[in-house]
């Protein structure tokens, strides 16, 4: 499903138009118990470990404990939909995702819709992914890969996370935006994919930095560009896919989320609350290790952001032909 930009922002602000009165007290006295942070992967991946980072955080800055609950499977579906029927109280928050913006094009049927139903809080921030290919590959820049893809069209491997991943449509927007010819190759998850790119059985992928920047660092794998539209301070050295393609830029990231009709000061407490808490040095050193880049603002920001996303992952999604399985 595409939903127009405007109609996005229409709803995000209709989510928040409640009468003012119940929701300054209610707001006044949040949080009084304790806060459920709800993840759709496992623990131990990067959406959980950010989802951690975040869930200390605002125990710190609100007062009350908040617990990081893995609800994982469906893509982030299940997850999300178990946020979607939460009560509108600010007690149940979603780790929302780039998984979430892509999933509205790629399943054709959800019990849910995403932009409707899931009013933005706070963003938190977005990760590079890292464009690399085995170093026996015959290219070290970007440009090189290009003329090499095109010279030899359907005889490069790139392998992803899975079908609909950030790591597949990434690679996806590259083809779309180059026209180059790579014959994508489907892992069940970012480590094997990872596995036979560092054994050789697939030449390219595009992966987050943090599972990828100590095989780069130890010339396991050859970086040829970040995907973000600037360098990264975890790379600098590394240039950026826009620089060879201007517009191109493809990142993970994560902001939290809520049920649509949650008060607006308890949305707005939150996001002053998370933003405070991303500009201390110490938590900015900590997510700039991961490779991440703040994503800070208002939640209409954090809502125009998504609704961006969601429009671009659409136009890859249908390019590709991808299905969720």
């Amino acid at each position: 499903m595409t939903l127009p930009r405007r109609r996005f922002l229409h709803l995000a602000a209709g989510a928040l138009a409640l009468p003012a009165v119940p929701r300054v007290a209610t707001a006044q006295t949040y949080p009084s118990r304790a806060v459920r942070l709800i993840v759709g992967f496992p623990a131990g991946g990067p959406t959980d470990i950010t989802a951690r980072v975040m869930a200390q955080l605002l125990s710190e800055r609100l007062g009350q404990q908040v617990v990081v609950d893995n609800r994982a499977g469906a893509g982030s579906n299940i997850a999300t939909e178990g946020v979607v029927n939460a009560p509108p109280d600010g007690y149940t928050l979603l780790l929302v995702g780039a998984t979430n913006a892509i999933n509205v094009t790629l399943y054709d049927k959800l019990n849910f819709n995403f932009v409707r139903d899931i009013a933005p809080v706070a963003g938190i921030i977005r990760v590079p992914l890292i464009m690399e290919v085995h170093p026996s590959f015959p290219a070290s820049t970007v440009a090189e890969f290009i003329a090499y893809a095109k010279a030899h069209p359907g005889k490069i491997n790139m392998g992803s996370g899975g079908i609909g991943t950030t790591l597949h449509v990434s690679g996806e927007l590259f083809k779309m935006m180059t026209g180059v010819d790579m014959l994508h190759v489907p892992y069940r998850g970012a480590g094997p994919m990872l596995t036979d790119l560092l054994g050789g059985q697939v030449q390219v992928g595009f992966d987050p930095m943090p599972s990828s920047i100590g095989y780069v660092k130890a010339g396991r794998l050859r970086p040829l560009a970040v995907t973000t539209a600037t360098r990264s301070e975890a790379l600098p050295e590394v240039p950026s896919v826009g620089d060879v393609l201007p517009g191109y830029e493809a990142s993970t990231w994560y902001g939290v989320g809520a049920p649509k009709n949650t008060p607006a000061e308890i949305i707005d407490k939150l996001n002053k609350e998370i933003n405070a808490g991303l500009a201390d040095p110490k938590l900015r050193a900590r997510l700039t290790e991961l490779g991440g880049m703040m994503l800070t603002g208002s939640p209409a920001e954090f809502g125009s952001f998504i609704a961006d996303e969601t429009q671009k992952w659409a136009k890859v999604v249908k390019f590709s032909g991808a299905k969720a399985e």
